[in-house]
């Protein structure tokens, strides 16, 4: 034992409690929970007619979610224990566990389809949209890739290749689902971790063209891809069919003015708003709290990933790549999803399935994030030690 161990309990030894990873950076936890409680607040308003109307219980879908947020904060806390070196060490493990989940849930019978998307696998209780879970296994199993081999990454396009076929593995199986939205968060994040890892820039350069060409023709080959680009340019030509959500987003988004209508009045979430408490929380939000709010709200989730990329940038100074890349790419899935999910509810962007992170309605979702809010915590804690 040296002189620096810290003897707990001996005579005229400084007692001291113990580091707590999960309050390694008090900043992110504060945020991240504030921004979870004002999503229970929001799943609650916009949620109450739509359940008291199919379930005969105003506020069944917050009591779920309040479930989902208890165990979320659960699995983040379990995560911020666990060493970030047995993620690395079973990485190859983490890469089967998301090829599975996104081939189950593509195996009838197993997988669930829900308005002409086969996206979930039913546990009883509640369903796992496969996506969710799987992403991070696959942004967890390719920081281990790029601490391992990050000289061939760097310097030989057999090393960039590798990964890349992982991913175009995962973005084909995804767009079998279909989940086009889910698989532009993945590649984006996954791509801007290989970019921190150092690849060569005409590699990169190549992809990056290919990646844009290849989600172009899908765009255009299909056709209900592209009657949802066409719509997003123009709602108000069909507003009762194809603009119809984007029109009733608008709308709500407008009546909320400087302050808002205040909170459990808004308009548009009486039935009029489609997917209120899921995909289009963010109008309502906007129509109760108004611009003031909006600009809040928005500052919480800047700072959020400021935080996540600061815990990247940390890990990488003292040497812990792993935490580093994993850590960039955390950071960039939620920015990435969050700002998708503003502009989708704006109409800056075409329309797709995606969640605002931590405060629409989503089991999967929301342990998925609370959990990856954990790993975070995690990198800043081993950062500092």
């Amino acid at each position: 034992m040296t002189a620096a161990t810290l003897r707990i309990g001996a005579p005229g030894a400084a007692r001291r409690r113990l580091p707590v990873p999960a309050l390694s950076d008090p900043w992110l936890l504060g945020i991240a929970l504030s921004v979870l409680a004002l999503g229970l607040v929001m799943v609650a308003s916009t949620s109450i007619s739509v359940a008291a109307r199919d379930t005969g219980i105003p506020l069944y879908y917050f009591q779920r979610q309040l479930v989902f947020a208890i165990a979320g904060f659960g699995c983040g806390w379990l995560a911020t224990w666990v060493p970030l070196s047995f993620w690395e060490r079973t990485g190859p493990l983490l890469l089967a566990g998301a090829f599975v989940l996104l081939v189950l849930v593509l195996v009838p019978g197993i997988g669930r389809e829900v308005n002409g998307a086969q996206r979930w696998i039913s546990l009883g209780f509640f369903r796992v949209q496969a996506s969710e879970p799987a992403r991070l296994l696959l942004l967890m199993y390719l920081a281990g890739y790029l601490v391992r081999y990050q000289e061939s990454v760097r310097t030989e396009f057999r090393g960039f290749a590798k990964p890349m076929f992982v991913l175009a593995v995962s973005a084909l199986l995804l767009l079998m689902q279909p989940d086009f939205g889910a698989t532009v968060v993945m590649l984006t994040a996954a791509l801007a971790m290989i970019f921190i890892g150092g690849v060569m820039l005409r590699h990169f350069a190549a992809v990056g063209v290919i990646v844009s060409l290849g989600m172009a023709l899908l765009v255009w080959v299909s056709p209900y891809r592209l009657r949802r680009l066409l719509g997003f340019r123009d709602p108000w030509a069909d507003p009762f069919d194809s603009g119809f959500q984007l029109t009733n987003s608008l709308i709500a988004i407008g009546r909320g003015e400087w302050f808002g209508v205040g909170l459990g009045n808004s308009v548009q979430k009486l039935f009029y708003l489609p997917h209120a408490h899921t995909d289009f929380l963010y109008a309502v939000y906007a129509e109760e709290f108004g611009l003031i709010g909006v600009a809040l709200l928005l500052a919480a989730f800047f700072c959020l990933i400021w935080r996540a990329l600061a815990a990247g940038r940390a890990s990488a100074r003292v040497g812990k790549l792993y935490g580093a890349y994993l850590a960039f790419g955390i950071g960039t899935w939620l920015g990435v999803q969050a700002l998708i999910n503003v502009g989708v509810n704006m109409g800056a962007l075409p329309t797709k399935g995606l969640t605002l992170p931590l405060m629409s309605y989503g089991g999967a979702s929301l342990l998925v994030t609370c959990f990856s809010i954990g790993l975070l915590l995690r990198i800043a804690h081993e950062a500092k030690q």
